[in-house]
């Protein structure tokens, strides 16, 4: 079982930092690109999108299966593999928090201005492009670590 919960975090982990870094390096590096007028509207129909019952399933799964892997006993588990299960879920969990407290209220917050008199796409742009990115940076490279942190504890 032990076993089985660390592959399923080793999984889920390795498709969420996957779909963060080709966010990170194709889609928003594309999306620059656009016009105010363009990327206002497809950044918000993308984040329409994205939380889906299969997006949310692994984004859960990024936290539940490191926990479980953790905390099920295991004979024969080096205090190595412990903690770099441990630092791997912290990475994760520290992911979530960034997601949780920067991206989705810039998310919430670019919806919300959709129709309203100041939906003005140059000045909504401004007020959540730079702040969505590094946000966004900083969750890839957590994601990313926590991934690389429990592929080790898998391999070892």
């Amino acid at each position: 079982m032990a076993t089985l919960l660390l592959a399923l975090a080793v999984g889920c982990t390795g498709l969420y930092a996957g779909f963060l870094v080709i966010f990170q390096t194709g889609i928003m590096p594309a999306l620059a690109r656009l016009t105010d007028a363009e990327f206002v509207p497809a950044m918000r129909r993308i984040n329409e999108y994205v939380p889906r019952p299969l997006f949310l399933t692994v984004f859960l799964g990024v936290i539940a299966f490191p926990a479980a892997a953790f905390l099920v006993p295991v004979d024969g588990r080096t205090d190595t593999q412990k903690w770099l299960v441990l630092a791997g879920l912290v990475c994760a969990a520290l992911n979530h928090v960034v997601t949780v407290a920067g991206n989705v209220p810039l998310n919430v917050a670019l919806a919300a201005s959709e129709g309203s008199a100041g939906d003005d796409p140059a000045a909504v742009r401004a007020a959540f492009e730079g702040r969505w990115n590094l946000f966004h940076r900083v969750r890839t490279a957590l994601v990313t670590v926590a991934f690389g942190l429990l592929t080790a504890a898998a391999v070892l």
